[in-house]
């Protein structure tokens, strides 16, 4: 695939917009009318036209993109809402600290069941509709958390809630990046990551406001308004289209190709658009070749593919390992063995933790399709390290006095910044676009089942290892293994900043660099022959 096209509809050239400041033009795409008046005339009102549907193509994508991110609140909220309401639990149910660990942890054990079975389900009833199912599933298991007269019933209800959960953070980022145009891909895909921060600022909130009531209610109530978001989602359905790659594997093309006339900002790419799927689903002339399932595919990958689950799988692995979620689930234990007994105070600074999460992943929207997918992974990863290895050299060389209950504070808001800015958005990025369309929802699976696997890991055994060799040891531990993810994203994770989907599986072929250098020096060349 070229990395410029020739477009035979007059619009375009070489993939270069037509108009004033373009010298390279088609002369057979001139107005041909003698009146010099009409032609001005006639190109303001093709001006005006392309650029009023420019925003309401923009505005149409975005409403979609946030429509598909709300069951992403939903797991920001379970995660920060558990961080207080524990501590309520375990005062109200008189649960053990095993228990405690099982508790928050298991939300990401069955987390994987749901992203697993997502990806097949997302091929078989489309993007949309498995969106759909993974917020019933999990409001199931909210409302069965909320009512739990005993540990074991929370547990049902906290297992649903995983299932949910995991359907629901595969599917998002997919689904987005199917529909949004190449350009602002990658803002539009880190739309979950936002949500997510959003739902683990309000959970922090709900938390200190819902502190003061009795240990039976309050936790209560702070579970609870997680069902709220259902009502949203409901309504999203009835907006939202299904997303066009899903439609052409369904071989629905008419219907693909009116949702791409309502997501595309030039209407002349649409056609182009469609084949390039076409192609890429394994369509010619509208049937489908023969192909190998897909996870034996999976299982027996070829180079290409191999590579392309080491980047997906690993970053979604690392995003995790180094430690986010015992970081988040644990701030207010993190922050008691710093020095801060009162609960208030506790559940104060949570939120500035949530807080401070919540407005660096917004940085992040601005910059991912600007700066380039690797350069943020390598700012995140390198701040995360040092302020990793600060925040256990806090804990553990300067006890629990003012100066090490700032540097603790400090350390731990510049940790999550630096997530946020990074590995937190770009990895659900990198894995929706990375591989290619007949495997793309169950590959996206596979890297949420790690994501979902590595989180209940460190879930379930922080509390275990920080009691055997200190919280100061375990974040010495994830400062470590962040090292190692900066290693990880040179050599294992490419640049896909300003490609087409279609054009991404070229990044993991052998010798693409050769080849890309190639197509770059003949594009250049044809230039010089149009003058």
């Amino acid at each position: 695939m070229g990395l410029v096209n020739v477009q035979e509809n007059g619009n375009t050239e070489m993939g270069l917009p037509l108009g004033a400041k373009n010298k390279y033009t088609r002369m057979d795409s001139q107005p041909t009318h003698d009146d010099d008046g009409f032609d001005e005339d006639y190109d303001a009102s093709q001006h005006y036209h392309q650029m009023e549907r420019r925003n309401t193509t923009r505005k149409y994508v975005f409403a979609c993109s946030v429509f598909a991110s709300l069951n992403s609140v939903l797991l920001g909220y379970d995660v920060g809402v558990m961080s207080g309401a524990i501590i309520f639990i375990q005062e109200d149910l008189k649960i053990t600290e095993v228990q405690e660990e099982i508790l928050v942890g298991i939300l990401s054990v069955m987390s994987l069941v749901g992203s697993l079975v997502g990806g097949r389900t997302s091929d078989s009833i489309g993007r949309k509709w498995t969106m759909g199912l993974a917020a019933i599933v999990f409001q199931t298991g909210a409302a069965i958390m909320t009512f739990a007269p005993s540990f074991k019933v929370l547990m049902i209800g906290r297992i649903l809630a995983g299932v949910g959960i995991g359907f629901g953070v595969m599917i998002a980022p997919v689904y987005i990046a199917e529909i949004s145009p190449t350009v602002a891909r990658g803002s539009l895909t880190s739309f979950p990551e936002i949500f997510i921060n959003f739902g683990i600022l309000l959970g922090y909130v709900s938390n200190y406001a819902f502190a003061g009531l009795s240990a039976h209610t309050n936790w209560r109530i702070m579970l609870a308004i997680g069902i709220l978001p259902s009502v949203f989602i409901a309504f999203a359905l009835c907006i939202i289209p299904e997303s066009p790659r899903w439609l052409v594997m369904q071989n629905r093309v008419d219907e693909a190709r009116m949702v791409l006339l309502k997501t595309n900002e030039n209407e002349s790419e649409v056609e182009e658009r469609l084949a390039e799927i076409q192609l890429a689903a394994g369509f010619s002339n509208g049937e489908k070749h023969e192909e190998k399932a897909v996870w034996r595919e999976l299982l027996s990958p070829s180079p290409a593919l191999f590579r392309m689950l080491i980047a997906g799988f690993g970053i979604q692995c690392f995003q995790q390992i180094t430690g986010i979620d015992a970081t988040v689930y644990y701030s207010p234990e993190i922050l008691k063995s710093a020095g801060i007994e009162d609960k208030t105070k506790l559940l104060a600074a949570t939120v500035a933790v949530g807080v401070t999460k919540t407005v660096f992943i917004l940085i992040a929207i601005f910059l991912i399709d600007r700066a380039g997918r690797k350069p943020l992974l390598y700012a995140s990863t390198i701040g995360m390290t040092i302020c990793l290895f600060s925040l256990g050299a806090s804990l553990t060389f300067l006890g629990d006095g003012s100066v090490g209950i700032t540097m603790a504070i400090l350390s731990i808001c510049g940790n999550v910044a630096f997530f946020s800015v990074g590995i937190g958005p770009v990895c659900w990025v990198l894995t929706s676009e990375i591989f290619p369309l007949r495997v793309r929802a169950q590959a996206s699976a596979l890297g949420a089942v790690g994501n979902r696997v590595c989180s209940g890991f460190v879930a379930m055994s922080f509390l275990s290892v920080s009691r055997a060799i200190t919280v100061g040891g375990t974040f010495f531990i994830f400062s470590a293994i962040s090292a190692l993810s900066v290693a990880f994203v040179h050599k294992c994770v490419p640049e896909t900043k300003g490609k087409s989907l279609e054009e991404i599986e070229l990044l993991f072929q052998d010798g693409y660099e050769l080849r890309g250098s190639e197509v770059q020096l003949g594009d250049v060349e044809h230039l010089v022959q149009k003058k």
